[in-house]
């Protein structure tokens, strides 16, 4: 019984030792550049300066999905499967976009990086875009997100925009901050684009 409760004890401090680590090696990691342009009852307002990401396209329909057979391919394009072998930092947030028709998933390239020095893919499924500048309003929420989670927190801030009279446009896209195997401090986000008109 001892030698269980010892074995027990150890594995637990692996466990907790592994999701400090987790989360040490999260907050090091570049995270897209923005400005937070203001804060409101339960969202924020920010912009997002251009930005170069590394794309895919997928028929996934749902977040599980295109997490499952995107990240894949990303990763691949990032630790080394380029012309160049070479490898290439990884970013957050990972975005994901999914509409009735269609479903993208994108990392940001670090900072330095842009279509001109970049390497070719090896994977032609993978494309290198420059987003336009952009405002976004953004709800944040913490623990894993699923697609209901997703689905709930964009209606909350739909309905925040609406009471505010802000007008916005396009998908609402979800942001993921953290690996699969952090367990605590989770960071995600819903974001949508707003018009420009808002703020003239």
């Amino acid at each position: 019984m001892k030698v269980f409760i010892s074995i027990v004890f150890v594995l637990i401090g692996i466990f907790i030792a592994f999701q400090i680590y987790a989360i040490m090696a999260t907050n090091k990691t570049e995270t897209q550049a923005y400005t937070v342009i203001q804060e409101e009852e339960g969202f924020e307002i920010r912009y997002y300066p251009t930005a170069t990401m590394v794309m895919i396209s997928s028929k996934a329909k749902n977040y599980r999905d295109l997490g499952s057979s995107g990240f894949g391919v990303l990763a691949k394009y990032i630790f080394g499967g380029n012309s160049e072998k070479k490898q290439i930092a990884m970013t957050s947030p990972v975005h994901m976009d999914i509409s009735d028709t269609s479903a993208t998933m994108a990392f940001v390239v670090p900072k330095g990086l842009d279509k001109s020095n970049l390497p070719k893919p090896n994977d032609a499924g993978i494309s290198i875009v420059t987003t336009e500048p952009e405002y976004v309003a953004v709800i944040q929420f913490a623990g894993f997100a699923t697609t209901e989670s997703i689905d709930k927190h964009k209606v909350m801030l739909e309905s925040a925009l609406k009471k505010k009279g802000l007008s916005y446009y396009g998908n609402f896209r979800y942001l993921g901050y953290n690996p699969p195997y952090q367990m605590f401090q989770r960071r995600n986000e819903v974001i949508v684009s707003l018009n420009a008109s808002n703020f003239i």
